[in-house]
């Protein structure tokens, strides 16, 4: 098989971060559940915007930051996600590329505002996400070029954009294309939330064999396998796909890959600030590792060393230098 043009090619919701300190008192103010994410409105978005302390914007989304992380980590990658030809959707396509990503989704103006998330950042580093889709949700079968997911050595896909039947159909499509063209499939199962909307269409992509690569974290994999207790989880999901990866936090992270297991200790930080992106660029972490051939445990390494960066300052997005922080692994 030849060289491909991308080791990882991610697709997802393409989202601007605005990130803002918060208290409890304004999480119960406002009838939040802290830690967790949930759909609004534009209207809302207005509203809940308004009172906000003043925020930083910057362009994420789960699978963007993932492509953000594996290109801060030296691989070649392209992302596909949706955006307006407005003033954020502007802002989103520059950050991305800045990050040394190929951008390969074309802005439109019939689509609505571009997306954006409103994370409240409480003192514990909790971060309470408040998302309107906008054009993210917009993503259309024909943004997914065929030619262009088989020149890729992996595939990765966020469960956050199986919110719309046209998004879900791109998605699927990618995964029959990468499939057809003998690359691998990653998946993210995203929040627990999303699973309790789509679990069932979850479970059939694994039981069809669509995805050769799995995250989740510990709340996930037990939503998705109905287990209460976390190894009774793990061990109800591995069988069933090639390779499952479940990061725990403070924990640490454990994978299996047929008959292997792999664990990693969380890497010790000076602080925490901001829990934003941690699974995200976990994944930038291991999937960098898959590209460069590394073994189980390396890729662990690697998703650790990514994750504990990013939570030591606010946004999604690397700002030390994710290869200099890595190069003890390989």
């Amino acid at each position: 098989m030849t060289q491909p043009r991308f080791d990882v090619l991610c697709i997802g919701n393409a989202i601007v971060d605005v990130i803002a300190d918060a208290t409890d008192e304004f999480l119960e103010e406002q009838g939040l559940d802290k830690g967790s994410m949930r759909l609004i409105d534009a209207e809302e978005a207005e509203r809940l915007y308004g009172l906000m302390n003043p925020g930083r914007e910057v362009s994420g989304g789960s699978a963007g930051n993932t492509a953000a992380g594996i290109a801060a980590l030296g691989c070649k990658t392209g992302y596909i996600g949706q955006v307006s030809t407005d003033q954020l959707g502007d802002i989103y396509r520059h950050d991305i590329e800045a990050a040394g990503v190929e951008f390969l989704a074309e802005p439109r103006d019939d689509v609505g505002a571009t997306a954006r998330c409103l994370i409240l950042v409480t003192p514990d580093a909790q971060r309470t996400m408040n998302t309107f889709l906008g054009a993210a949700n917009q993503l259309k079968l024909g943004a997914i070029d065929e030619s262009v997911i088989a020149d890729a050595g992996i595939v990765y896909l966020e469960g956050y954009l199986w919110d719309l039947p046209e998004a879900k159909e791109a998605m699927e499509k990618a995964m029959d294309a990468a499939r057809a063209a003998g690359r691998q499939t990653s998946f993210t199962l995203s929040d627990a939330f999303c699973i309790g909307r789509h679990r069932n269409d979850f479970l059939r992509l694994i039981d069809e064999g669509k995805i050769d690569i799995l995250f989740a974290n510990e709340a996930e994999i037990q939503a998705l396998s109905g287990e209460d207790d976390f190894d009774d989880a793990v061990a109800a999901v591995c069988s069933k796909v090639p390779t499952l990866v479940v990061t725990r936090s403070e924990k640490g992270a454990i994978a299996v890959e047929g008959g292997a297991r792999a664990r990693v200790a969380a890497v010790k930080i000076d602080a925490l600030v901001d829990t934003t992106g941690a699974g995200d660029l976990f994944a930038a972490g291991f999937l960098a590792g898959k590209a460069k051939g590394l073994e189980l445990d390396q890729c662990l390494k690697l998703g650790a060393i990514a994750a504990a960066e990013v939570i030591q300052h606010y946004g999604a997005r690397p700002e030390q230098d994710l290869k200099a922080l890595s190069a003890r692994v390989y």
